[in-house]
């Protein structure tokens, strides 16, 4: 089958490996769609995403596919399912490690629920958090709606952990995939002002689209002239959608005393300095490197109701699409910052 290989840091291979084999509580899925993560893929195609060092490396973590084969303790996935967050945890060639491994042609997805049931979820018996966020997803989502909720359900579940409730007003840093998703589902979840900021033209006008009060570039008059058009008001909260020290920093004279700064998203250097003087005396800092997993989990629902009532689809955040062969020229454009989210086409 397919797999999609970095050979070592910024060099992307197209390889053949052999196909998975399910265990007893693992379906097969043939992959269907697969998208560009512009944070974590990026990171780990260029050699710098923290705790990865051995390359080559299988590469990928949000697909959709359907399920061809299943083990025999698998009773939540049949065959014909299509399922969502399916990975290639154990390498099918020793001569790979695991980035994931979500890119290649069949994935494998893990029954957690069964697991919990047999009272087998345990290290011991091979069971990892990520099983919990492997699901199926109803036949009257699009197929490319189902592979954006890798995507959304992760940011959903980050409201929850940085407490991010109706009424407040937020600043989000960052207009990418997981910065818009912010804004949208801020607007959708009645949040009151939503402010972003982006260097980029365009992606502060899709923001505006998504519902942003005000979209800004982080040099501009405009944005550094936020607080005094406020009345001198600080933010409930701000959330870094790109993991940055220079980021966390601006975020500290801006928000309010006892007010959040959320950072979403892996920050890629070993140590972070805060210039904490440059805030107020109390504030929470939340460092969100890895999704909370019942919070992602329970996000699938609340998404396919917007889905399904036409609040929220895939076409707002689609903005390129390349065969799965094509992976190299997907990444470079993606590295141009014009891309919002990158679909990868089996």
């Amino acid at each position: 089958m397919l797999g999609i290989v970095v050979t070592e840091p910024n060099k992307l291979q197209v390889v053949d490996v052999p196909e998975p084999t399910p265990g007893p509580y693992e379906a097969r899925v043939r992959t269907e769609l697969a998208c560009l993560c512009n944070m974590t893929d990026r990171k780990l195609i260029e050699g710098h995403f923290p705790g990865v060092e051995k390359y080559p490396l299988l590469l990928g973590h949000e697909t959709v596919g359907i399920v061809d084969a299943v083990g025999d303790k698998v009773r939540n996935f049949k065959v014909g399912d299509r399922v969502v967050g399916g990975l290639l945890l154990n390498t099918t060639d020793p001569k790979y490690a695991s980035g994931w491994g979500g890119f290649s042609g069949y994935t494998i997805a893990t029954d957690h629920k069964a697991m919990v049931a047999d009272g087998v979820a345990d290290a011991d018996h091979g069971w990892l958090e990520v099983h919990e966020i492997m699901r199926s997803v109803p036949n009257d989502v699009a197929v490319e709606d189902a592979v954006m909720l890798c995507t959304w359900r992760e940011v959903y579940g980050g409201f929850g952990d940085f407490n991010l409730t109706p009424g407040k007003d937020l600043v989000v840093f960052g207009a990418g995939p997981v910065g818009l998703s912010f804004v949208k589902f801020g607007r959708l979840l009645g949040l009151n002002n939503i402010y972003s900021v982006d260097l980029m033209p365009a992606k502060r006008e899709k923001a505006l689209e998504m519902g942003a009060t005000e979209a800004f570039a982080p040099d501009s008059p405009e944005f550094k002239s936020l607080l005094e058009r406020r009345g001198g008001k600080r933010l409930d909260a701000l959330v870094d959608a790109v993991g940055k020290e220079s980021i966390i920093n601006a975020c500290l004279p801006l928000v309010k005393l006892g007010g959040t700064i959320g950072v979403y998203g892996v920050i890629d250097t070993p140590s972070i300095r805060v210039d904490k003087d440059t805030g107020p005396y109390n504030f929470d800092l939340i460092i969100h490197q890895w999704p909370t997993r019942k919070r992602e989990h329970d996000a699938q629902e609340p998404l396919i109701e917007w889905i399904r009532a036409g609040k929220l689809s895939y076409k707002e955040f689609v903005s390129a699409e390349y065969p799965i062969q094509d992976i190299a020229a997907a990444f470079e454009n993606s590295k141009t910052g014009k891309p919002i989210k990158t679909l990868l086409r089996y």
